[in-house]
């Protein structure tokens, strides 16, 4: 499988607080890689830093082997993002708001992407509505078509289904899982949502005050932490990192 992302020894700081420190991790073709860990362990910072939002102040980056640092046009050109805390402009339509970021990443036949976006995302009865006015749900899914408009070979997805009834964000795992599965792309994603990573995600890293304390197969981690389920893993974590290894 080849690496759509690669990151070695990132490290990211804020005054005297260490965000991400010395992280090191990869994401390959057909996998989808869960990000995971308690508010403020680090997950967005890294996220960013990825996105080339934010600029490391140490480490290295790379997308399908371009560096960000030296490449990033070329690099960002290939990944795509959504996540539930950052609607699209709600004064655009939902068309009007596919357009515009198909243009921006130079989307072949863009009117046709569009029109089988919308259908797959069950977004047809909103062409032309303004995202402003849609609900938390109907703009997460429009965000995540956005993030399908390039066809990324790297998809970064910040707790996606945060805002989905239970039956639509099971389509749309699916949909995300047969998509990582066509042996062209990589996905990580991050959620709080326990029973959601252990049903999508081939492999987990657990981040704790910046670093990666825990990495593994989400169905096994927990019985080889002595944990019943990956939720209770995951309180572990958040409450008790040092009687998980770390030092």
């Amino acid at each position: 499988m080849k690496e759509m992302l690669s990151i070695k020894g990132l490290r990211k700081v804020y005054g005297d607080t260490v965000a991400v420190e010395d992280i090191s991790f990869e994401v390959r073709t057909d996998e989808i890689v869960g990000l995971l860990g308690p508010n403020g362990a680090g997950k967005t910072t890294t996220l960013n830093m990825v996105l080339g939002v934010l600029e490391p102040d140490a480490g290295t980056i790379q997308i399908e082997g371009l560096d960000i640092a030296k490449s990033r046009s070329q690099a960002i050109a290939r990944t795509n993002f959504a996540a539930a805390y950052t609607p699209l402009p709600g004064n655009l339509t939902v068309s009007e708001n596919l357009r515009v970021f198909g243009l921006l990443y130079e989307v072949k036949n863009l009117s046709m992407r569009i029109d089988e976006l919308l259908k797959q995302f069950d977004l047809e009865v909103f062409r032309n509505k303004k995202c402003g006015v849609l609900s938390s749900g109907e703009q997460t899914r429009v965000s995540l078509a956005k993030a399908m408009l390039n066809d990324p070979h790297l998809l970064l997805l910040d707790e996606p289904t945060a805002s989905l009834d239970p039956a639509i964000a099971r389509e749309i795992r699916t949909g995300i899982r047969q998509f990582a599965k066509k042996g062209t792309s990589g996905v990580l994603w991050t959620s709080h949502n326990m029973y959601e990573v252990e049903a999508i995600c081939d492999r987990v890293l657990f981040l704790s005050h910046g670093k990666i304390l825990l990495e593994g197969d989400p169905k096994r981690l927990p019985a080889e932490h002595g944990k019943k389920t990956l939720e209770e893993l995951f309180i572990a974590v958040a409450r008790e990192p040092l009687t998980l290894g770390m030092g």
